[in-house]
């Protein structure tokens, strides 16, 4: 197995489409290289499903009654530029498809889906992940180097945990911004249960390591970046 495929065993997407005759069979081949695959059967399932799990990467086709792919990845780009969604579809309407590229989803797989295509889509999912990951991000004096989780002060290197490392891009991603317990342990705990003394145990080492007063608590209701 590829080193990208191995990193794929850590990842969740989530896979919308309304017909149970292609999802199915779909999903079950997913699983077999990802952490866990969610499922919807349209675009407000998918957007509901997307708040409470948070996946990696969404797979989505674009047609579909009700609420369509499109619709969703609307409500979703709203506020998350990043995570990489790939279109799938057996249209080749041109509107529909700018439509598509305007919201950042410009990898596709056309039906049917072959493995190689598949795979390959993958492969690009994993290199934006990674190269999202990888980015050096700068606050006032100090940097966070999140792709080999490193905290870097006055060019002191101190390492950081996996889960350190997502926290902190979670927060500096959304500086400023609250966020929620139920997104920490989304994002960070990646669905394994998250305990209020596991998440104040991370803050604390993360508080003593960073040595600057930048994560605040917000009692009750989740952590934000200041500084």
């Amino acid at each position: 197995m590829e080193a990208w495929q191995e990193s794929l065993k850590n990842l969740t997407l989530l896979y919308v489409e309304d017909e149970e005759g292609i999802r199915r069979p779909m999903v079950d081949t997913l699983s077999y290289y990802l952490k866990e695959v969610y499922e919807a059967e349209d675009g407000e399932a998918g957007l509901e499903c997307y708040y409470t799990h948070r996946p990696d990467i969404i797979f989505t086709d674009l047609k579909m009654p009700h609420r369509d792919g499109l619709w969703m990845v609307r409500e979703i780009r709203k506020h998350d530029k990043h995570t990489p969604i790939a279109m799938i579809t057996a249209h080749s309407d041109k509107e529909y498809l700018l439509s598509a590229v305007e919201l950042k989803m410009e990898k596709y797989l056309i039906k049917p889906i072959a493995l190689e295509e598949l795979l390959h889509v993958l492969r690009l999912c994993i290199e934006d992940i990674e190269e999202e990951r990888g980015i050096v991000l700068e606050c006032g004096s100090v940097r966070f180097d999140l792709k080999n989780r490193l905290f870097i002060k006055e060019e002191r290197e101190t390492p950081l945990t996996q889960k350190e490392s997502d926290f902190l891009a979670l927060l500096l991603r959304k500086k400023g911004q609250l966020i929620p317990y139920e997104e920490i342990e989304s994002q960070v705990w990646r669905g394994e249960f998250m305990s209020t003394d596991a998440l104040r145990t991370l803050v604390k080492n993360l508080r003593k390591k960073l040595g600057i007063p930048c994560i605040k608590n917000h009692s009750l209701a989740g952590y934000s970046f200041e500084g």
